[in-house]
């Protein structure tokens, strides 16, 4: 491929192809080629000067190799990836907008009037019939309201009037669909093309990239507690799948190497599994966050509800001004500015196009809001629930020790516990595994299946004996495990500065593991940041000790603390303090904190934890950073406060209008034109962000 090196910075190059400017096809082809590129991360392309900017991990040259290689003619893109461009949006809305503009001017200066007046009673008709349609259903809406202005006017014979009128409405229409799309569009690209991430199989080695770009054939590798992003054939592995919200099958379902699996909400429980992928779903994704967008009722906030019944209830009331202002004045002009300014329209786009734009937003800043109820909700939440592992604590725990509670090489029982650990992507599971190798502890397979108990621990059986690894609460009070008597006193001076991970073989503990689970650095400014805006209570709860939950609890600031606690308990204290009139948001990334996402009114899934939480939480951040959290606050709050602010520029704005035009300053399509103009106005400046960068 011929290019020009623009410009160059570490991580980051600008080139310009050869041509002058893009077409909507080329745009499509690189950024798919370039984003298929493992080091790439991210590529945006500029049309009308032929422009690509990339930005990438590594070594340059491997980037400039790929670019040498590129050609349009050798790169096939998927339908779905190009599908719902924006640019092509803008395109289509553009023309439309000049078409327009350019008959109008062609039937009012060119053609001979009674073309003009011709023309315009034609068009008449199709805004007439829409009122009737709404009057004849019982509704008493906008368009009777357009109807009957634009009727009164014909009736009158003032043909400029109702030419006039019929024109704003066209632009403003065009207008308002524009925008809304746009911003529906520009949320769902977002969310359906550059958010989920699998981990493909080529040659061996497993790489993660956005599943936008997976193609048929690809082999995509599935892990313990995520979801199943495509249909396809297992190819490698095995693994227990919970498809009962797809099948209605209540036990998991065992699948192995032939075995045909679907794409959904349908999860590995246990093992692993790698797919040939046969069925894409990108299309059928983006197609079903748009409806999810514009369609469900359930995701929209209560201020949009509130808009909506508002300019409804509204139109009514606009036809008992119109009459009053026609029996005071006997004066059509005065009582058509009030047929013309109506606030229903105001309130129906503006409105619901600034909670779409703070969703959008929020993406943009590494938040994924999946739908403006829980922006409202994290808006007016007075209690946060944490989770302490992966959110207020690193994800990344290590084993800092081991202590011996029985005859027998230590590191023989910590050879056998890896072992154990090595079959659950857990963090503390990872930690136990990767000690292991540090240590030179290699181990072969030796135990039968394992048995993992979700928030409780791992059994299975070695040489015929029964081994446990696991909590406290797990060893001691559901497996009734013991301390030999002699090993009392060194049980009783356990470390409490580091989380314990309990061996057991039988009904003997064996082995203590010291695990150091360090704070994240903003846990505690997070916290505080939190409760300065406005959040009243600060909850943890963990399933670790009592001695490492209030020592995490007191360093990080958190009101009150709940430990050794199981799933279910989490998402019942969740819905007992929602029960007693509080928001709640809960902040979790483990399958044990599913539930409790669930139950509460936000639930917040953080970006490195279970693909479960993740994809049953409400809000999912999508860089592990717990200040985003702030952010998100932040975000949520000044959104409800433009929503406020919205409400009193629509009421004022518009009932200046219908003054004016009561009180013969101002013209019928005069008040009209401002009430469209003001109303797209509002509706671009809820296009801009509200947070500063």
């Amino acid at each position: 491929m011929e290019y020009t090196l623009e410009h160059m910075a570490k991580g980051r190059v600008r080139i310009r192809m050869k041509s002058s400017a893009l077409s909507f096809d080329q745009a499509d082809c690189i950024e798919y080629y370039l984003k298929r590129l493992p080091f790439v991360t991210s590529v945006k392309t500029y049309l009308r000067t032929g422009g690509v900017a990339i930005t990438y991990l590594g070594n340059i040259n491997s980037l400039l190799k790929k670019l040498d290689d590129f050609s349009y003619e050798n790169v096939t893109v998927p339908e779905r990836f190009g599908k719902h461009s924006s640019r092509k949006l803008n395109e289509e809305y553009k023309e439309k907008l000049i078409k327009t503009i350019t008959l109008r001017y062609f039937m009012k200066s060119v053609m001979p009037q009674v073309f003009g007046f011709a023309y315009i009673a034609i068009r008449s008709l199709k805004f007439i019939y829409t009122g009737l349609k709404s009057l004849a259903k019982g509704k008493v809406d906008v368009s009777v309201l357009d109807a009957t202005a634009i009727g009164t006017s014909f009736l009158l014979g003032d043909f400029k009037t109702a030419g006039s009128i019929m024109f704003l409405l066209t632009i403003g229409e065009i207008l308002e669909e524009w925008t809304h799309k746009k911003s529906v569009t520009d949320l769902a690209n977002t969310m359906a093309l550059n958010t989920g991430k699998v981990w493909i199989k080529t040659n061996g080695e497993s790489s993660l990239i956005d599943s936008s770009l997976i193609e048929v054939e690809d082999n995509v590798v599935v892990n313990m507690g995520n979801m199943i992003p495509f249909d396809g054939l297992v190819v490698e592995g095995d693994a227990m799948v919970n498809m009962v919200s797809l099948t209605g099958e209540s036990t998991p379902v065992h699948k192995k190497v032939d075995s045909y699996v679907y794409a959904g909400t349908v999860v590995v429980e246990e093992g692993e599994i790698t797919i040939c992928v046969k069925e894409l779903s990108g299309t059928t994704r983006y197609d079903r966050i748009v409806k999810m967008i514009e369609d469900s009722e359930n995701l929209k906030s209560k201020v949009e509800n509130k808009a909506e019944d508002l300019a409804n209830r509204l139109v009514p009331y606009t036809f008992i001004g119109t009459g009053l202002v026609w029996l005071l004045t006997r004066n059509i002009s005065k009582t058509l500015t009030v047929l013309l300014v109506d606030f229903s329209c105001a309130l129906k786009l503006a409105i619901p196009i600034s909670v779409l734009s703070a969703i959008r937003e929020g993406r943009q800043l590494d938040i994924n809001i999946k739908g403006g109820k829980y922006l409202e909700a994290m808006a007016e939440a007075d209690t946060i629930v944490f989770d302490k592992t992966g959110t207020l604590a690193e994800a990344t725990p290590s084993v800092v020790d081991i202590v011996n509670f029985g005859p027998g090489d230590v590191n023989e029982k910590f050879r056998i516990a890896a072992c154990l650990e090595e079959h659950f992507p857990h963090s503390v599971a990872r930690a136990v595994v990767n000690e292991a190798k540090a240590r030179g502890l290699e181990h072969e397979e030796m135990h039968s299946d394992v048995e993992y108990i979700v928030a409780h621990g791992i059994v299975s059986y070695v040489d015929g004996l029964k081994v446990m690894v696991g909590s406290e609460h797990f060893i001691f009070q559901d497996e009734g495990c013991h301390v030999r008597e002699e090993y009392l006193e060194v049980y009783e001076n356990l470390p409490k500065e580091y989380s314990h991970l309990f061996y057991a073989v039988e009904d003997k503990l064996e082995a203590v593991l010291l695990i150091e689970d360090p704070l994240r650095k903003s846990a505690a400014k997070v916290v505080s940041g939190l409760k300065e805006l406005g959040i009243k209570k600060t909850v943890m709860m963990t399933g670790d000790n009592d001695r490492v939950a209030s020592s995490i609890a007191e360093k990080v600031g958190i009101d009150k603390y709940y430990a050794q606690v199981l799933p279910d308990q989490k998402a019942h204290y969740v819905e007992e303090v929602r029960n007693n009139g509080n928001t709640v948001a809960m902040l979790g990334d483990g399958i044990n904190d599913a539930p409790a996402l669930s139950a509460a009114d936000v639930g917040i899934a953080m970006d490195q934890g279970a693909e479960l939480a993740r994809e049953i939480s409400d809000v999912m951040m999508m860089k592990d950073d717990l200040n985003l959290l702030v952010t998100f606050r932040k975000l949520s709050m000044e959104s409800m406060k433009r929503i406020d602010s919205n409400y009193k520029w629509i009421v004022g704005i518009n009932a200046a209008l219908i003054l004016l035009g009561v009180g013969g300053f101002m013209m019928p399509t005069t008040s009209a034109l401002i009430h469209n103009a003001s109303t797209i106005a509002l509706s671009l400046n809820n296009m801009k962000n509200v947070l500063k960068a």
